[in-house]
């Protein structure tokens, strides 16, 4: 497709998404302004970046689609970035939307090949010799927000990356977020209030760096990171948007400066857990020993029997470690299962 046969499908039919999903490998640079004066730029298939003719500072990506099964946030984000092109949401700061993993989208399947959320902080390079689309785009996707917030003009700004999923398995609590380990620094204040106003008060923080495109962004960008899970996944079409208002307002008051209902942090409005321990896949044995319609954050009795590898059994060691996305499809040597357990933010938040 030529740039200007892109744009002359995007100014008369402004779904970006479908026109990604239309071509999932590759899409021109192309350019053009809004009559509000924002300027859009399409970077690739499922990169377009958004400037505003007048901007606060916020530089903000909205992700979706990293895995492609996980259709709610992709619909989400599609409604609020066609609002944009259409013209019936006026941005108040930059933002760059991503649509993560399109061929596996049209697949409707979690990946192609690789696990793309586990590629990020340049492990998509760290075995020499193999290769696969998942590898290659999550080299460009870094490259993409890089050169995102490294354009953005100088001057005191505050960074941020929401990469909105949805869960393979039911959940206690619906909407969760996971916080990137931050190497010693204190938890943001307000980013709990935001994740709060989203509909996310369970947070999951964590202890050690990841391959994560969240950890990615808080630790090669200083930005905000968060993975924000938002539900179950479902195909497209079995998604209740109405389950995903508070979050869907919540992230449209953020980009356009409307009224954001924010409520001062208060630990006890939260459900806060750490990692305990990460149990890995490593061998086919690998087996889950309890029901797939177990819910994350489900707690068992201490001694109980939770998962199988060769030669060895995972039980519960202490009492209130609950279980979070256990997964026995993952490739060998990939994090099968997280067991985590409550904790406290106190004096560690600013």
């Amino acid at each position: 497709m030529k740039p200007e046969e892109l744009l002359q499908q995007l100014q008369h039919h402004p779904d970006f998404l479908k026109l990604t999903l239309a071509h999932p490998d590759f899409l021109p640079f192309a350019s053009y302004q809004l009559e509000n004066g924002t300027q859009i730029q399409i970077w690739d298939t499922g990169v377009i970046y958004c400037l505003p003719k007048q901007f606060g500072t916020q530089d903000i990506v909205l992700s979706s689609g990293v895995h492609g099964n996980e259709t709610a946030p992709v619909e989400l984000c599609s409604e609020l970035l066609n609002d944009v092109l259409a013209e019936k949401l006026l941005l108040k700061e930059r933002v760059l939307f991503l649509f993560g993993n399109p061929p596996a989208i049209n697949a409707g399947v979690r990946e192609i090949q690789d696990n793309l959320n586990r590629l990020f902080s340049g492990h998509h390079s760290k075995e020499p010799g193999v290769q696969s689309a998942e590898r290659e785009r999550a080299k460009k996707l870094e490259t993409y927000v890089l050169k995102f917030f490294d354009e953005a003009p100088q001057g005191l700004r505050e960074r941020k990356l929401y990469d909105l999923h949805t869960a393979i398995r039911g959940s206690r609590f619906e909407k969760f977020a996971v916080y990137p380990f931050l190497h010693g620094e204190n938890w943001s204040k307000t980013q709990f209030e935001f994740l709060k106003a989203c509909g996310a008060n369970t947070v999951l923080l964590m202890q050690t760096p990841a391959s994560t495109f969240s950890y990615f962004a808080a630790q090669s960008c200083k930005a905000h990171g968060f993975t924000i899970e938002l539900g179950k996944v479902r195909p497209f079409g079995q998604n209740d948007m109405s389950r995903f208002t508070q979050a869907a307002s919540a992230l449209r008051a953020l980009i356009s400066g409307g009224e954001l209902y924010t409520t001062e942090f208060n630990e006890a409005d939260f459900n806060l857990y750490e990692v305990r321990r990460s149990i890995n896949k490593a061998t086919e044995a690998f087996t889950l020993h309890f029901a797939d319609n177990i819910e994350n954050f489900t707690t068992f009795d201490v001694g109980t029997l939770l998962a199988s590898d060769e030669g060895v059994e995972y039980k519960v060691e202490v009492e209130g470690e609950a279980i979070i996305f256990p997964n026995p499809k993952v490739a060998i040597g990939q994090r099968a299962m997280l067991m985590v357990k409550p904790v406290s933010v106190a004096g560690k938040v600013s």
